[in-house]
């Protein structure tokens, strides 16, 4: 019978390997993100603070990024790592340049043998003469030593690859896998690691609506980080590891209480225990009136054929997070209109929408009685916009990777005579003690 060429034990390889080009990687991108990331009360007045803002809103993209970067890293220096050659993996540093890519080809087709005479060994021994089964054996074993022979010979190499490779070709072939089929494979696990991504990380939403104008467009795509409250086990409307409820001013993707088939988008206003009320569109939480700067007059569309809006813009300030809020003129503002008040039972949240007179929101719900988001609806948190098109169908390249829960970007045609003011409100943004609601049982 054939026997395996001499390589270390599968599985210590496949250990080696996923200890090392995995999970140290993602050790070492978590580590930083928990080194840079500044405490939820964290509040950014500089560029060095915006950043590590970023690596607290945005953790699970930096995270792939910092782990791509280490990836990478890592894979440049394979030929450096510590034991790689004694586990028969692409090391050796002392290959020359030029012999790198031949001498990982034959660690991998090293492999395939071993994989094939694992399976098909038996049959191999009957099918196959007993000269050709010495001549394929010893075309392995010269490939196997010509890579652990020190100093390495080049010609050697050469010679040993082009007869190994003809070998496995000439008694092998019928059991090598065909290019279609490993077309197939790559593309199976390229299908099943976006599935795993859109399941438990990251999933991509449109805004068709207005409700959240000037904090997101109708027509940007967004990603929704799945990870920030715990991943939801599908089908069972359960997650593990929870960390709920989400913090007041966060942006939350969700399913509808009144139909469960429909996404909706808005900022989380309350929380378990809150008392809101909504007087003229302005939330009270727990009797305290949730402080807002007035910057100017918004104007916009919600298509290219829509009746123009005026608005009022503002920036509102709840806890550590500053947000833009429009009021429209349309309606009737300062004449003592009152919603609620209402109180945000155990395992809930409510939500209003950033445009607070165009948006179908916790106060209208259930016939007018307002309700709750239910925590087992709750998607994940927003997290930037990775693709917009304006009301005419063109890409809104000013919109690209804007940072939904950062500092927010006006349409250019607002720009011009907003910015200012919303720069002055950004800055002159009040402590933290005078943003944080009381306690419910302070009211």
């Amino acid at each position: 019978m054939l026997a395996p060429v001499n390589l270390a034990p599968r599985l210590l390889r496949s250990l080696y390997l996923t200890g090392i080009f995995v999970v140290l990687p993602l050790l070492g991108a978590a580590f930083l993100v928990w080194a840079i990331a500044p405490s939820d009360n964290y509040i950014a007045v500089t560029s060095h603070g915006w950043i590590r803002t970023l690596f607290r809103d945005q953790r699970v993209p930096v995270l792939i990024v910092l782990f791509t970067i280490l990836e990478v890293t890592l894979w440049n220096q394979r030929h450096r790592l510590p034991f790689s050659e004694l586990l028969a993996t692409p090391g050796r540093s002392d290959v020359p340049a030029r012999y790198r890519a031949d001498f990982e080809r034959a660690m991998g087709l090293l492999e395939e043998a071993e994989r094939i005479m694992d399976r098909v060994g038996r049959r191999l021994e009957r099918e196959l003469r007993s000269d050709e089964r010495d001549d394929l054996q010893s075309a392995l074993e010269e490939l196997q030593a010509t890579i652990r022979v020190r100093p390495f010979d080049g010609i050697r190499f050469e010679h040993a690859i082009d007869r190994a490779e003809a070998k496995i070709d000439l008694h092998l072939g019928r059991f090598r896998k065909g290019e279609l089929r490993e077309y197939a494979e790559s593309i199976g696990v390229a299908v099943a690691v976006a599935l795993l991504l859109r399941v438990f990380l990251v999933e991509a939403f449109k805004i068709p609506s207005g409700s959240m104008i000037p904090t997101l467009q109708v027509g940007d795509h967004i990603f929704v980080n799945k990870l920030a409250y715990g991943p939801l086990v599908p089908w069972a409307r359960t997650r593990l590891f929870p960390r709920l409820p989400p913090r007041r001013g966060d942006v939350i993707v969700f399913e509808f209480p009144e139909n469960r088939e429909q996404d909706f988008i808005k900022r989380t206003i309350a929380i378990p225990g809150d008392r809101l009320e909504v007087r003229d569109s302005h939330p009270y939480l727990n009797g305290w009136r949730v402080p807002a700067c007035p910057v100017g007059t918004y104007a916009y569309r919600e298509s290219d054929t829509a009746i123009p809006r005026k608005a009022d813009l503002a920036v509102e300030y709840l806890e550590d997070k500053a947000y833009l809020t429009l009021y429209e003129r349309t309606f009737l503002t300062g004449s003592g209109e009152v919603q609620g008040p209402y109180t945000v039972a155990p395992g809930e949240v409510w939500v209003l929408g950033d445009n607070r007179n165009n948006s179908h929101d916790s106060r209208g719900w259930f016939e007018g009685k307002g309700g709750g988001v239910p925590f087992a609806n709750i998607k994940g948190r927003a997290l930037f916009v990775w693709l917009s098109f304006d009301a005419t169908g063109k890409v809104a390249w000013e919109r690209l990777l804007v940072n939904v829960m950062g500092t927010p970007r006006l349409p250019p045609e607002q720009a011009a005579q907003l910015a200012a003011g919303v720069e002055k409100c950004f800055t002159q943004r009040p402590p933290l003690s005078e943003t944080t609601p009381p306690s419910p049982s302070l009211r």
